[in-house]
Formats: structure tokens, sequence, C-alpha cells
């Protein structure tokens, strides 16, 4: 297991990661729709295939999403290890403040 703060760095850069629209949109799309390219993931979209890229190695760094080379293009997906992880890390969360919550409740009430 890792280290406390190692938790909460890789945490904090994944839900960094996340929290853009476009880097969220594109989570959602890859998980939806499966392994894509850049230029296939620009299309409807208001932002450049280089934009889109851009984006794509946030995600990356994150451990979000993870690039394979095929040819000329770079083949993007979603690493669903990571999204698990965070779900679980969310859970906890929402696990300590219900808790906390309770808590302060049974304070409150006696």
């Amino acid at each position: 297991m890792p280290a406390p703060t190692t938790a909460l760095s890789d945490s904090t850069a994944l839900f960094a990661a996340l929290g853009d629209p476009t880097r969220m949109a594109l989570v959602i799309e890859l998980g939806e729709q499966g392994p894509s390219t850049a230029s296939a993931l620009a299309v409807g979209r208001p932002i450049t295939r280089q934009a889109i890229g851009k984006q794509l190695a946030v995600l990356a760094t994150a451990g979000i999403v993870v690039g394979r080379r095929t040819g000329r293009e770079q083949i993007w997906a979603v690493d669903p290890v990571v999204l698990k992880a965070a779900g679980s890390r969310l859970e906890a969360a929402s696990t300590a403040w219900d808790s906390a919550l309770e808590r302060l409740r049974s304070f409150v009430e006696d």
C-alpha cells in the first residue's frame, strides 16, 4: 500500500485532471466508445486535434488514460484500474464524512 502522502498526491493529480470539463468529456467518451485517436476525438468538438492531444497528455500524466502507438497514430484508452481506484477513494471519503456527520448529529442531539 502506498504511503498516505503518495496516495494523496496521486489522487490530487487524478482529480485535478478530471476537474476540467474537456478532459472529463474525453474520459467519458473513451469509456463509452472505447479506444480512439486524438483526430477521431476532435470530430464534433470546437477544439483542434492538437488541443485534444494536449488534454490527453494531461490525462496520461495523471494515469487516467494510456496511449499506444499504431503506425503514425496514437491510440488512447481509459485505464479502468485507475478509475476504479479513484472510485474507491471517493467511496472511502464519503464513508468517512458520513461517520463524522453521524458523530456530530449524536453529539448535538445529546
